[in-house]
């Protein structure tokens, strides 16, 4: 996993990018600016703000219109780092004590059983003025507070696919469609898109997935893209896959499709039928250092006008009503809430995967080493 911990303190930029146990550095500090950070986590052995995201272009997105404007707000400190998400991680960190980590983003299976396990701290809904300013169920919890809708759907390169892929069934035909595919590397996702591809209908899809044949159903599916198949685990992957040519298709989140055609000029399509949405939240580790701050920093994330910038850097929807309702329609059309790429999109099952995410996951790395 690579890291990027940048800290960010009045006005200053220090990156330290971390791969593989190595470390660099370079800083755009003055001698006092940098003796100011330092001493603010120097001798009282204290420790900055530290919030942990998906990285790439969406945390690009995240410190110039949440983390910075909230230094420049509180005038203190705020480092941020990247994970691949995992459940394991978190919950490691907090079981080890005095976790390093104040603010995570989570992915919905993660806040559900993170907020069971008593691994996160309680949300002070006040702060946030209040639940019903969220748009559902999904985007508020005991926990976590909603920061994106996203989707994960199929991506192909308009200019290499004129007439691309319109399904999941398309996607398993390597006879119209040859070439390599990328899926994301575990069992959630790869399996639902297996049954979309076999033909079981979107309202139907967790109810045969809650089958013992219907996950037989969807492994016997896997087996025959198995050859064409690369597999992904980082969200930038699947697109650097399809910009080199390795793959022709790949699942892939949706604001990481339209990002790239943004910073990079691609004319990457995103097939909306058929693709899954989920919120991601904002959770505080129990026992953070700085659980006070990380409390006033998911408030600030989360204003309308703050969060209503989002999608003009990275195509996410938006959880704080106000916020989604004053997207521009330019933007709005990228978006996975609009209406149209909702008519044929699939809400992602979170109890389902909170109920046999370990068990799946355990046959489908049975099943990927045969």
């Amino acid at each position: 996993m690579k890291l990027a911990r940048i800290a960010l303190m009045m006005g200053t930029l220090t990156v330290v990018a971390c791969s593989n146990g190595t470390s660099s550095s370079s800083s755009a500090t003055s001698a006092p600016a940098a003796a100011s950070a330092a001493s603010a986590t120097g001798a009282s052995g204290s420790r900055d703000l530290t919030v942990a995201s998906w990285g790439g272009n969406y945390q690009d997105a995240q410190r110039k219109i949440y983390f910075k404007p909230f230094i420049d707000k509180t005038g203190k400190p705020l480092l941020d780092e990247s994970y691949d998400g995992g459940y394991g991680v978190l919950q490691a960190k907090v079981q080890a004590g005095s976790p390093n980590w104040d603010v995570v983003q989570v992915e919905a299976e993660d806040l559900a059983r993170g907020c069971t396990d008593g691994i996160f701290e309680k949300i002070d809904w006040n702060k946030l003025g209040g639940k019903d300013k969220f748009l559902d169920a999904a985007a508020v919890s005991d926990c976590g507070v909603g920061a994106i809708v996203w989707s994960t759907a199929i991506a192909y390169d308009g200019n290499k696919l004129k007439d691309g892929p319109k399904s999941w069934a398309d996607f398993w035909d390597v006879k119209k469609f040859p070439g390599k595919r990328a899926l994301r590397k575990g069992p959630k996702y790869t399996l639902e898109f297996a049954l979309l591809a076999d033909g079981v209908p979107k309202d139907k899809l967790y109810e045969v997935l809650s089958t013992p044949e219907g996950v037989d159903r969807a492994f016997k599916k896997l087996d025959t893209l198995k050859p064409n198949l690369i597999w992904w685990e980082a969200g930038a992957q699947p697109l650097q896959l399809l910009a080199s040519g390795e793959v022709s298709m790949a699942s892939a989140y949706n604001g990481r499709i339209t990002g790239i055609n943004r910073s990079e000029g691609k004319n990457f399509k995103v097939v909306w039928p058929g693709s899954i949405y989920a919120v991601d939240s904002w959770v505080i580790l129990k026992d953070a250092a700085n659980k006070d701050a990380g409390m006033d920093f998911i408030a600030f994330s989360s204003l309308p006008e703050h969060q209503v910038k989002l999608p003009e850097y990275v195509a996410y929807g938006l959880p704080n009503k106000q916020a989604a309702s004053e997207v521009p329609a330019n933007l709005a059309a990228d978006l996975p809430t609009t209406a149209a790429n909702m008519q044929n999109a699939i809400p992602l099952d979170v109890d389902f995967w909170v109920d046999h995410s370990e068990d799946l996951t355990k046959r489908f790395n049975a099943w990927l080493a045969q």
